[in-house]
């Protein structure tokens, strides 16, 4: 997108890569918002979303819903309480422990996509959580007890979900845009986006496939960021 004429930004939330804060490996939505609309105009009328999770969903209730019941929840938030109880003592937050690898044989696909990004040369890199060793244990109780996308059918702005269509992770960005046009009357800017054949990995970059579309993103800014 920078070839192509746009500001673009990457750069590494609190607490994790080569940004500041502590303590270290901490998720924590409240601060991570910030930190976006910190590096962004808040007068830019468009938003483009390339999305992984619905954070708060997943650590609720696992992958695809799995543990979709309220005791499950429950034994979630006492193990987590015990953990800053356990990190409390030591002095330190354990990790939760990045990709496996060695790859086990039989490793869900989506962990094996994992392994393809973050454990090769595509993805590696000596502070990335994922490629070594997680995040922190307890970082995900916030998330757990905070419905973030509760309030996505008030959103305005023009927004383009982009997911892969054989992602593990698809059922979040399908579901997400259904509840964001649910009783919205600014639906005319809202496009959900399936990239064919591609799976969660390949919108990171573009695996070996060109499976993002860079064509399709700078028509949508075009149209939408005026």
């Amino acid at each position: 997108m920078a070839e192509r004429g746009y500001l673009t930004i990457a750069f590494d939330p609190s607490f994790t890569g080569e940004s500041g804060g502590t303590p270290r490996y901490m998720a924590s939505p409240d601060i991570n918002t910030e930190d976006f609309q910190a590096a962004l105009d808040t007068r830019i009328k468009a938003t483009v979303a390339s999305t992984m999770y619905d954070m708060s969903r997943v650590n609720a209730n696992g992958y695809f819903d799995e543990n979709d019941n309220a005791t499950d929840r429950y034994e979630t938030r006492k193990a987590l309480n015990a953990q800053r109880v356990a990190d409390y003592k030591k002095g330190s937050y354990e990790l939760g422990g990045g990709v496996v690898d060695p790859l086990p044989e039989d490793a869900p696909f989506y962990v094996a996509d994992y392994h393809d990004y973050y454990k090769t040369d595509r993805g590696y890199h000596k502070r990335s959580l994922n490629s070594n060793g997680g995040w922190n244990k307890i970082g995900c109780m916030s998330f757990l007890n905070q419905p973030i996308l509760r309030y996505s059918n008030e959103i305005r702005s023009a927004v383009l979900v982009m997911h892969g269509e054989k992602a593990h992770s698809c059922y979040f960005s399908r579901d997400a845009n259904n509840a964001m046009v649910k009783e919205n009357p600014y639906t005319d800017n809202k496009e959900l986006l399936i990239i064919p054949d591609a799976v969660h990995t390949d919108l990171y970059d573009g695996g070996g496939k060109d499976a993002i579309p860079f064509d399709k993103l700078e028509r949508f800014f075009g149209e939408n960021l005026k």
